[in-house]
């Protein structure tokens, strides 16, 4: 069973098109005018080890709020779409088919170059929410906004790798429900 997918969404602030592949080596190819988000979703996708192909043309000239947001909710529903029934997968790290968002990552300076870090937020509340995952984010020490969005987008990466991981012990759906 290959869990992959495709996502796409046009609206009048975005055309984003990507690709997921759950089983793949952390393989990425993106490019969504946004250069420090790109670097985001790199790392993403490397320590997921999902591989990720993203193209998006958004408003940038408006700001970035819009390409990062609606990308979060695209990764959403493609990571959603791949992960299928869910059956066999450990789940915990945590995918429970609540999609919530628990952001506790204060960031003093509110730029990185050009990016508002506020849209760390923005990103991965799309992302949870499409997904249907249940994420925790919380921040325990640190000073430089760079470093901060770096390890939310690492820390995301690694919960979801652990979570989507196939279990050979796991018989079906991991819930006492029967469904996620």
């Amino acid at each position: 069973m290959t869990r992959t997918a495709k996502a796409v969404r046009a609206t009048a602030e975005t055309d984003i098109g990507l690709s997921v592949d759950l089983d793949g080596t952390g393989a990425y190819d993106i490019e969504t005018g946004v250069g420090f988000f790109d670097h985001m979703l790199a790392a993403f996708s490397r320590h997921s080890l999902v591989d990720l192909t993203v193209r998006v043309k958004g408003d940038t000239e408006v700001d970035d709020h819009h390409t990062v947001e609606d990308t979060g909710i695209v990764l959403g529903q493609a990571l959603r779409e791949a992960l299928g029934d869910k059956r066999g997968i450990r789940r915990f790290g945590s995918v429970t088919g609540r999609g919530e968002l628990f952001w506790d990552v204060p960031i003093g300076p509110a730029k990185v170059g050009t990016f508002d870090t506020e849209l760390g937020r923005e990103f991965f509340c799309g992302l949870a929410r499409e997904a249907g995952v249940t994420l925790h984010l919380r921040l325990v020490c640190g000073e430089n906004a760079h470093h901060i969005l770096e390890a939310t987008f690492k820390a995301a990466a690694r919960a979801l790798r652990e979570a989507v991981e196939a279990d050979p012990r796991v018989e079906g759906v991991p819930s006492t429900k029967g469904s996620l």
